[in-house]
């Protein structure tokens, strides 16, 4: 079994309930979630005029392929209305995945752990709730080291 965390967020419609919806789909097509964060309310990053988005973290334990983890997140993006037309836009959901155990994958659409992650404070805040002591493979600095170093100074609040 591998253990995964995922990343969610949503800024469109129902927020909470197309986080709820993922993660009722992430555990009936892929596994019982064993932890979740708190759920944040996040400033845009990136694209900086969209609305704020919801963001929470889970942990979950797997025997799928990476690969095979990735089309299903993507297929229940689709499912919940994910539309992918620029870069940073908006979106009912987004489930990234932050971490599969401690590998390190490098495919042009599969980037594990996500290349991003530790620079920003809407993933490490949750992180950090549920995981302090997981440490990342490629930085070799625990999530709570990481939160400590952040400089992204974007509001992220319990909601």
């Amino acid at each position: 079994m591998n253990n995964i965390f995922l990343l969610l967020g949503s800024n469109l419609g129902d927020r909470k309930l197309f986080l709820k919806q993922a993660v009722d789909h992430i555990e009936a097509e892929i596994a019982p979630v064993i932890k979740r964060s708190s759920v944040f309310e996040t400033q845009s990053w990136g694209k900086t005029d969209a609305p704020d988005y919801l963001n929470q973290v889970i942990q979950l334990d797997t025997s799928l392929p990476a690969r095979v983890l990735l089309e299903k997140i993507l297929a229940i993006e689709i499912l919940l209305g994910r539309e992918r037309k620029e870069k940073w836009g908006s979106r009912t959901i987004d489930i990234d995945i932050l971490f599969y155990g401690d590998e390190i994958i490098h495919e042009p659409d599969l980037q594990v752990p996500h290349p991003e992650l530790h620079k920003r404070r809407f993933t490490v805040e949750p992180l950090a709730e549920i995981a302090a002591a997981f440490v990342h493979p490629v930085l070799h600095k625990n999530i709570l080291q990481l939160k400590n170093e952040l400089i992204d100074n974007l509001i992220v609040k319990k909601v």
